[in-house]
């Protein structure tokens, strides 16, 4: 019976990484995978998903509005899919988590989505929300505060490394925009500059 997977981490704890490899292993057995990455949270181009450690291949973008159950349905009738792959599975919407659990029940394709748990706020993602409610299986992709503590939370910084605490849910960005730290030091603000000083900026939980 085909799945519907959550893996969630904190910003650069190799989710995409992961995703490319996962991908690689199905065509290595002569399988096909379709990878579907939200245009609005491309980082480099609107069809393809890219690692920070340099992998990347060929994906097709979605939008919001998009309804992915259609989408995949559309793309099999011309092409094998063996598994889906959604990158930046945050920014799904309520009724595309429900629509990719269509896919797995109806068309038995299992699906594996990746992204992010929580915003700068520590408040939930829609997609992720919505993941944690109806994926079958969930797994925690983990990496490190600079403490050593594992990183299960996310600042936002401005160019002088100043948190940030109010704004916009989304705003795209990488190691320029955001840390990842553990839940003492999301409470405290505290973040490590570039030259390794310690700066505590009195984040509030």
């Amino acid at each position: 019976m085909a799945k519907l997977y959550f893996y969630y981490s904190t910003m650069n704890a190799g989710k995409s990484t992961m995703l490319l490899q996962a991908s690689y292993n199905y065509e290595e057995r002569g399988m096909q995978s379709l990878i579907l990455s939200p245009a609005i949270g491309n980082r480099s181009s609107e069809n393809q998903v890219s690692s920070r450690i340099g992998l990347s291949s060929p994906s097709t973008a979605f939008h919001t509005s998009e309804n992915l159950f259609q989408l995949i349905q559309s793309i099999g009738k011309t092409q094998a899919i063996d598994c889906v792959f959604v990158d930046e599975a945050q920014f799904l919407e309520k009724q595309q988590v429900k629509q990719l659990s269509e896919v797995a029940d109806r068309m038995g394709v299992p699906v594996l989505c990746y992204g992010l748990r929580t915003d700068f706020q520590g408040n939930l993602f829609t997609g992720s929300e919505q993941l944690l409610a109806w994926a079958d299986e969930m797994t925690e992709i983990k990496t490190i505060c600079h403490c050593g503590r594992k990183a299960n939370m996310v600042l936002r910084i401005d160019s002088e490394g100043n948190v940030i605490k109010e704004g916009v849910q989304i705003k795209i960005g990488g190691n320029d925009k955001y840390v990842s730290v553990c839940r003492k030091h999301f409470k405290s603000g505290m973040i490590r500059r570039r030259d390794d000083e310690l700066m505590l900026d009195g984040f509030e939980a």
